[in-house]
């Protein structure tokens, strides 16, 4: 049950990121929940482990490293675009 509970609170990080971008990050709900678990990763990294743990996720650093890759992300991909035309 904790796996799962990981994965929603995963995938409602990576959501929250997107919209505080206004990006959408590619896969939709798959995309969330790497962009969720891979922002947490990252933000741990960065930030340390502080603020409150929701679903074994510090959030704030999740949130803050979520959002940073969805930045990447969203500059990869667009110079890709660029990239093909």
């Amino acid at each position: 049950m904790s796996f799962i509970w990981s994965l929603i609170i995963g995938g409602v990080i990576g959501w929250l990121a997107s919209l505080i971008m206004n990006r959408n990050i590619p896969g939709g709900a798959i995309g969330n929940i790497i962009a969720g678990f891979v922002g947490g990763w990252l933000g741990s990294i960065i930030l340390g482990n502080w603020g409150p743990v929701i679903g074994s996720f510090y959030f704030v650093p999740a949130l803050i490293g979520a959002i940073v890759l969805v930045m990447i992300v969203s500059m990869v991909m667009s110079m890709m675009r660029r990239s093909r035309s």
